[in-house]
């Protein structure tokens, strides 16, 4: 007689059916770490999983470092997580710290096997649209238009990075709300994110509102090890807000980048124009694209009547596209014209940016536009040339 029975199925505790380790595993998977923004078990940050007779589970997570500024995030997400399971009755987290070994290996896996200090943007087969935002003079907004637009974009379901690549006048993590602290992991560096764009900046490295007194070669090297070390993961864009002028940085973003495309900001009035001008010009000499001129302070809607007061007079973005058109012999449209408004000021202050708080506002509303237009434009390999020959079959 065969008395060969069936495996017993998993054993009922007094009120419920025991979760498996599967079933928590798979819970697991839906954990992002909060700088890489994947799962933490591709990841290998899950060290062990250990379920009780009683329900209970013990989930035992490595942090990339001992210091990780998200360790509460972390250890919050996955007791969320795994708290959903059925049959769970309790959940208890316990960080541990990866050793050398796995932080390289972790590194490498990012990496996707690449060399290091490999620009990712610069690759051929890069699908991601870069855009330089510059201008000739401070003071026209610049950095304002940046933070907007990639919070826009973000906005919109885009993954959107931005690199402030003002170094003397850093002023983005402030603008964008970012207050993190960038994370290293090896030699990579994991960026903090506000409002749902991945940033960097000098001064997340410098001490308080100590001033960064650097020659080009040191300029250079930052902005390369921003590119070059940062993870950013697959981006869909990129922006940077460049210093004002021609100088160190425009020339190497040219060199590191050479596919980026230069987004001029001007002011309406006739000074401000010329020198935007000057400074989208660059791109006849780096053989750089001029994707379009955005107009900033292009009038104030008086608050009694709604009549446009020009303050900065008019045309200027207008006269800064037709001189592009002329010496790069492109079309250099404009894009947008962006009215003053003082919650675009405050919005900068406070780390709100207005496309966010006020999407329908007059400011709000044009710097959208402008997103749309930068964030709509294609991105894949349609139209690209592949380098094909169709092979004669006689």
């Amino acid at each position: 007689m065969d008395l060969t029975f069936p495996p017993s199925p998993p054993q009922p505790y007094a009120w419920g059916m025991a979760p498996t380790e599967d079933g928590v595993r798979a819970a697991l998977a839906t954990v992002n770490d909060p700088e890489i923004h994947r799962p933490i078990t591709e990841l290998g940050m899950v060290k062990s999983v250990e379920i009780g007779t009683d329900g209970s589970v013990a989930v035992t997570v490595y942090l990339t470092i001992s210091g990780c500024p998200m360790r509460d995030t972390i250890t919050q997400r996955v007791t969320e997580a795994v708290q959903g399971v059925e049959g769970v009755t309790s959940v208890t987290v316990t960080l541990d710290v990866m050793s050398d070994e796995q932080r390289k290996e972790l590194a490498t896996a990012l990496r996707g096997g690449t060399a290091e200090r490999e620009i990712p943007f610069a690759k051929p087969g890069s699908l991601t649209r870069v855009y330089c935002v510059a201008s000739g003079k401070g003071g026209v907004g610049k950095s304002s238009v940046t933070v907007n637009l990639a919070a826009a974009m973000a906005a919109d379901g885009l993954k959107v990075g931005v690199v402030d690549a003002d170094i003397y006048g850093h002023s983005v993590p402030r603008m964008l709300g970012a207050d993190g602290k960038p994370t290293q992991v090896e030699n990579m560096i994991m960026p903090p994110s506000a409002n749902g764009v991945k940033v960097i900046s000098i001064g997340m490295f410098t001490p308080g509102n100590a001033p960064v007194v650097w020659r080009g070669p040191m300029l250079h090297r930052a902005l390369q090890q921003f590119l070059a070390d940062v993870y950013w993961g697959d981006l869909d864009v990129l922006l940077l807000d460049l210093p004002p002028g021609t100088g160190d940085i425009a020339i190497s973003v040219a060199q590191l980048i050479p596919s980026a495309e230069i987004l001029v900001v001007t002011t309406p009035q006739q000074a401000a124009a010329e020198v935007a001008e000057r400074a989208g010009a660059i791109a006849v000499q780096t053989h750089q694209k001029i994707v379009g001129v955005v107009e900033n302070m292009a009038g104030l809607p008086c608050p009694h009547c709604g009549e446009m007061v020009d303050v900065f007079g008019t045309g200027g973005g207008e006269r800064v596209a037709e001189g592009l058109t002329k010496s790069t012999g492109a079309n250099v449209p404009v894009l947008g014209s962006i009215p003053i408004d003082v919650r675009l000021r405050e919005g900068g202050d406070e780390g709100k940016p207005v496309v966010l708080t006020d999407p329908d506002s007059a400011a709000g509303a044009a710097l959208r536009a402008v997103a749309g237009k930068l964030g709509g434009r294609q991105r894949g390999l349609s139209g690209m040339t592949l380098g094909l020959t169709p092979k004669n079959k006689f």
